[in-house]
């Protein structure tokens, strides 16, 4: 099956994925997990209601009660799976990728994910045998209206009677995170300035993918010219947010992380934060210095979620735009990250570029650099040879890790595709870091992606 991936199903509709594989997922996750009662959702693709109506009669038709709750976001599936104490969960979405796609994020009790090494592969395999039997007694179809409880929890993460009165531009690339945004509306002292905010899986605003620059403008614009504090973009099933400062400047997530990080730290030290290997030392810099432990995961949800359970960490994010947090089910989420952005600048009394500057001077990175490589270990190998002698610590906990006293970068093979991503950083010293992606850069040749 050309559409289960490494932590997730994603697939070009209706060849890759259509109602008949979405009915067999249905009967495999009910024979792999042996589930009571099930929640499933949709995103706004104009294919996901009728994948999502498939998925349900294979899992219904497998003996499992299904809860739908109709068009949502990832994060809540997650929240509904655990609130409701349901057997697993899963959310029909492709997020970022383009209109013709979908795609499944599947979880079991407790939020906790099905990826490559905990299952997806079996269900593949039962996928793909095809060979179920009808349950005795078939399950039943439930409506489950769970937004109420899920916006009340994301306003536990704030403190709204303390918040200023800011200016957000609020931009859900075609509307997925659009209602979500008017409940929180209802109870934010917040203005909100709406761009693409319609529900509209025709996708006319371009694949809801706010990491590429040419998807930026309309945010940076709207910022601008409304004079708003905070640019806030969601991608397509809104687990990731991405921030603008006051002039519209986006950040990259990697300086977010370390805001997060800081804000968990000062109201309960000496916690874990768990990261990613991509780009470091900031967040290592700010963890250590208030009394936290800084624990390195390998890139991707399942990796970053395991760990952070295992290590009991009070969040955990990827410069991606993933956060994490403990008492979100370990789960990512896409709305409690610019809640606690606003918090702070409402507590602080001072704009977001006032709390990220500093930090992006002290620990200048490329923000992540994609290149196609058809021989993408070769390269890796290429690399280390040329790097190695001269440099203070090699890593391989996800790719190749490079540190030389004041610069370090990061190469990994993506997971799907023949990409390699590049990450560079230095201390204090723009020159050197561009000096040295640029050096890379030229190393690795390729097809810039």
């Amino acid at each position: 099956m050309q559409c289960f991936k490494a932590y997730d199903i994603r697939g070009r509709v209706p060849d890759e994925l259509n109602e008949d594989i979405c009915e067999r997922i249905g009967r495999a996750f009910a024979r792999f997990l042996g589930p009571r009662k099930v929640v499933v959702g949709h995103d706004i693709r104009l294919s996901s209601p009728a994948l999502c109506d498939a998925l349900a009669r294979g899992l219904t038709a497998s003996g499992v009660d299904v809860h739908h709750v109709g068009r949502c976001g990832t994060e809540e599936i997650y929240f509904a799976t655990s609130w409701f104490d349901m057997d697993g969960g899963i959310v029909v979405t492709a997020s970022h990728n383009p209109k013709d796609y979908n795609g499944m994020k599947l979880v079991r009790d407790s939020s906790r994910p099905i990826s490559g090494d905990t299952g997806l592969k079996e269900i593949d395999r039962l996928v793909e045998g095809n060979d179920f039997l009808e349950a005795p007694v078939p399950g039943s179809m439930h409506q489950l209206d769970h937004r109420a409880a899920y916006v009340a929890r994301l306003l536990q993460y704030v403190d709204v009677g303390s918040l200023s009165p800011l200016k957000v531009v609020v931009n859900p690339g075609n509307g997925g995170a659009g209602e979500v945004i008017d409940r929180l509306e209802r109870f934010l002292p917040f203005e909100f300035i709406k761009v693409h905010y319609e529900p509209d899986g025709n996708f006319p605003n371009g694949v809801p993918n706010p990491l590429l620059e040419k998807n930026r403008a309309c945010t940076i614009d709207a910022v601008r010219e409304s004079g708003a504090d905070l640019g806030i973009a969601w991608d397509g099933d809104f687990d990731r947010c991405f921030f603008f400062d006051e002039s519209g400047r986006f950040i990259e997530g990697y300086y977010i992380v370390g805001l997060l990080a800081q804000a968990f730290l000062q109201r309960s030290p000496g916690e874990k934060i768990v990261h990613d290997p991509r780009l470091t030392w900031n967040t290592v810099d700010m963890v250590t210095s208030l009394g936290g432990t800084p624990v390195m995961s390998k890139t991707g949800h399942a990796f970053i979620k395991e760990r952070m359970r295992s290590e009991n960490a009070i969040y955990g994010g990827e410069m991606s735009a993933h956060h994490y947090f403990r008492d979100f089910y370990y789960c990512d989420s896409g709305m409690v990250p610019w809640l606690l952005v606003a918090g702070l600048i409402s507590a602080r009394g001072k704009p977001l570029s006032a709390l990220v500057d500093e930090r992006m001077a002290l620990f200048p990175a490329s923000g992540e650099i994609n290149r196609r490589i058809e021989d993408a270990p070769g390269l890796l190998a290429s690399i280390l040879a040329r790097y190695e002698k001269q440099a203070v610590h090699v890593d391989h906990t996800d790719g190749l890790s490079v540190e030389f006293p004041n610069w370090r970068f990061n190469v990994r093979m993506s997971n799907t595709e023949p990409v390699v991503r590049l990450n560079v950083e230095s201390r204090a010293d723009p020159a050197l870091m561009a000096g040295k992606t640029e050096e890379l850069l030229r190393l690795m040749g390729g097809e810039a992606q």
